[in-house]
Order: structure tokens, then C-alpha cells, then sequence
């Protein structure tokens, strides 16, 4: 165990500067986190449908657009609105073999009705059409517009999601409009992008989900803490995730800087929202930076931010206490 932490501390320190989660990395710690059961395909859980990908020109960031994809759960029914789910770094979580497998958690949450009936949309971050789309060693740090998009604080992203990829979503399917049934969550730059969208427009977005964020100096993601202690509460849920071993601040020279502490910045950001009341949960890994530990707690997560949808208490409600079949297997129930 010992040359274990000491091989952790080095892979570490020398991946200090790197700033997403595209970025290779020993397993070091990550290898103690496994996907459990709620993260894999299981027998007799019904599995929907990916739609797309998907091409969205963009307005806020001219001569851009954005390839997102769409998965309809089985349970999904026209005739009822349904909650929506957004991953930024969408093809991260959508990947079958990645690390967060965003389908089959929704799948098996969603059969034991423990969440809401949603969508899910996988977006990735912008790019011009000459652009390649990001992979997974690739997240776009370096071939799109990735940086800029997801780590400034301004409201430029938030017209992407609100003003240009929601009503492309409305005229398709059947989602509730109501803030509270809108999430919307990501890893490392990705996560901070969802942090703002939310706090810019928490009138459509009440639910956060948050892995490894990026909330330091990348573009000033720093100054989110004191944002938040400055501002009026808003009416969003919050879960955050970091490791131990994340990027914790060392610089070109060996000088710290803790304004570049991902670790210290993501617990500076929970206290924050603490102190100002907010409802907030989040989970300490010894994880590095990336998706590991976050995909392996992306169920839970999931559980926690829509722990509050709603139920029937009614003991003669068949369908209530059974699973939550697809669409057309509870309808015939129901007759």
C-alpha cells in the first residue's frame, strides 16, 4: 500500500498543469474505483434508445455548432411530460465501455423507479465544422472550443443550452418546462460549465451535478466561493465530487498556487454554499483527476439530486409498487 501512495503522489505532481479529464493518466488510487451493478446492463432491465448524433449551429459562438446525442428510456410515453437530464462532455458519459455509463444508471434507477422518468441529452462541446469531435484521449481542449465555452463564467454558454438546444428538445419530445425537473452536470471543465448554466439560469435548471470541476483559475473559477457568499441564494441542489489526488496546485517551478488546487477549490465551493444554505451533497475521493470515481458514484449522485420526484402513497397502486416497465408493458398493467 505504501508504494502505492508514494507512485499516487508522483503521477500526480507530474500531471499537475493538466486541466480535463481527456488527459491520460496511471490509475494510481483510480484503480480501487469499479463500476457496481447500477452502472451495467442487467438482465430484465428494459434499455431505450440513442438518438443522433445530432448537429446544433450555434449563435452565441458564431461559426460553431455543437453534436449532441439523445437517449429515450424505455418508460418514456408522448403522453406525459418527462424530466430532462443534460451531460456536458456528453460523449464521456454516454461511451457503453467509458467510465460513467450515464444509460445503464439511468436504466436501472429508472426501473425501480428511484428517479423520474427523463431524458437524457450527451452534448459535446463546440467546434467548427473543420474541427474533429472530441474522444475520449481527445476532450477538446485542444481542438475546440471547449476552453472557452466551459470554463468562462459568463452566461454565453447557458444560451447554448437554454435558447438553442431546449427548444430543439421541446419540439421533439415530451419534457416538462418546470426548473425542477431540469439537471444538468459534468466532469472536470464540463462540471463547472453545468455549475454556471444553473447559476445563470436557475429559472430552467434546478439540479447540478458536479465531477472533479474545474472551479479554479483556469478563467477565474476560482472566485465561485466568494460569488457565492456575495450573492443572493438560488433555488438550485448541488452534489460535488473531487479526489484527494486531483490537480492540487503545483506550478511550472514547483510553487503552489492553490487558486489552481482543484481539491481545495471544490471543498472552498461546498462550503460556500453551506454557509449560504443551499442543499448541497458531496463525496471525497482519494480519486485523481478524471472520471473514475465520479462514474463509479454517478448512481448515487443521480438518486440524491432527484430524490425529491414525485410518488403515489396509495396502497392499491399496482403500477407504483411494482418495477417501472417500458411504456407499453405498464400500460397493459394499468388496463
Amino acid at each position: 500500500m505504501r508504494h502505492v501512495l508514494k507512485l499516487c503522489a508522483v503521477v500526480c505532481l507530474a500531471g499537475m498543469g493538466q486541466a480535463d479529464c481527456g488527459y491520460a493518466q496511471t490509475a494510481g488510487s483510480d484503480a480501487f474505483y469499479q463500476l457496481g451493478p447500477d452502472s451495467l446492463r442487467q438482465e430484465g432491465v428494459p434499455h431505450g434508445e440513442v438518438l443522433g448524433p445530432f448537429t446544433l449551429p450555434s449563435e452565441a459562438y458564431e461559426g460553431t455548432q455543437h453534436t449532441y446525442s439523445v437517449y429515450v428510456p424505455a418508460q418514456y410515453r408522448e403522453d406525459k411530460p418527462c424530466s430532462l437530464m443534460i451531460f456536458n462532455d456528453g460523449h464521456a458519459f454516454l461511451a457503453e465501455q467509458g467510465s460513467a455509463r450515464a444509460t445503464n444508471v439511468i436504466d436501472n434507477l429508472l426501473h425501480r423507479r428511484e428517479i423520474p422518468t427523463m431524458i437524457a441529452v450527451f452534448i459535446n462541446p463546440g467546434r467548427t465544422p473543420d474541427q474533429p469531435e472530441p474522444s475520449a484521449s481527445e476532450w477538446g481542449d485542444r481542438t475546440t472550443n471547449r476552453p472557452t465555452e466551459y470554463n468562462s463564467l459568463d452566461d454565453r454558454y447557458a444560451r447554448v443550452i437554454v435558447d438553442e438546444l431546449l427548444p430543439e428538445l421541446y419540439a421533439q419530445f415530451n419534457i416538462s418546462k418546470e426548473a425542477q425537473d431540469h439537471g444538468i452536470g459534468g466532469c472536470s471543465s464540463g462540471a463547472i460549465a453545468a455549475f454556471t448554466v444553473a447559476w445563470h439560469r436557475p429559472d430552467q435548471f434546478s439540479k447540478v451535478l458536479s465531477t472533479v470541476g474545474s472551479f479554479t483559475n483556469i478563467r477565474g473559477g476560482h472566485e465561485y466561493a466568494d460569488i457565492v457568499l456575495k450573492s443572493e441564494k438560488k433555488p438550485i441542489r448541488v452534489y460535488l465530487q473531487d479526489g484527494r489526488n486531483d490537480n492540487r496546485g503545483q506550478r511550472r517551478g514547483g510553487q503552489y498556487d492553490p487558486k489552481w488546487d482543484w481539491f481545495l477549490q471544490n471543498v472552498r465551493l461546498m462550503q460556500a454554499l453551506t454557509e449560504k444554505g443551499y442543499d448541497v451533497n458531496y463525496n471525497w475521493s482519494i480519486g485523481t483527476h478524471g472520471l473514475k470515481s465520479g462514474g463509479v458514484l454517478l448512481p448515487e449522485m443521480m438518486r440524491w439530486l432527484w430524490r425529491d420526484h414525485a410518488v403515489s402513497t396509495d396502497v392499491n397502486d399496482r403500477i407504483e409498487r411494482s418495477f417501472h416497465e417500458a411504456a407499453i408493458q405498464e400500460s397493459a398493467v394499468a388496463r
